[in-house]
């Protein structure tokens, strides 16, 4: 699928050839909507804040270091904007007993392969996975979603490599708590 490489393109795209970019959009427009989607719960604010990525990727690009892989740094810039939004916007509490916030992650099952049979588990894990702390589940959705290795998770969050690793556990553990419906602390 991918036949020519991220930095031959962003190559073409410091020459000049702005229309080379549109491979990158299309290379990475499903990693970028769905961290969106999962920072917002809404399709219309994650396509928003997706478009908004890749144009301050493109505006950026020259900061871009080619000795790198591009989609940390991509991602980086995806991970700031959900930040940035989620500072504006006050942190909705998910329930797991909320029927309108399952009704919210039943429109967009169709970006995530699993098993129908699974669609109740798959809801209960996105329910958990928006609860959980930031920090938390960008390591987890790096780690586990997007495949990154740890090094390529602490590039991308600014963390040492045992932090990352940190973070993925406790994020998995408090994963777990939460689908459980166990707490810890009481």
């Amino acid at each position: 699928m991918h036949s020519i490489d991220d930095n031959t393109i962003i190559s073409e795209v410091l020459k000049g050839d702005k229309d080379a970019f549109g491979q990158i959009v299309t290379r990475y427009e499903k990693p970028v909507f769905n961290l969106m989607y999962r920072t917002t719960g809404s399709t219309e604010e994650a396509a928003d804040l997706a478009q908004e990525t890749f144009i301050k990727a493109y505006n950026k690009i020259w900061l871009f270091k080619t000795d790198k892989k591009f989609f940390p740094w991509l991602y980086a810039i995806g991970i700031n904007l959900a930040r940035d939004y989620l500072r504006r916007k006050k942190p909705e509490n998910y329930s797991l007993d909320d029927d309108n916030k399952n009704a919210n992650f039943d429109k967009h099952q169709s970006a995530y392969v699993h098993d129908p049979a699974d669609n109740l588990d798959m809801q209960k894990l996105f329910q958990a996975l928006a609860r959980l702390p930031l920090d938390y589940r960008e390591a987890i959705i790096l780690r586990y979603r997007e495949d990154l290795s740890t090094k390529e998770i602490a590039e991308i969050l600014h963390l040492s490599v045992s932090g990352v690793k940190m973070r993925v556990h406790r994020g998995l553990d408090k994963l777990r708590e939460l689908i459980s419906g166990k707490n810890k602390n009481g």
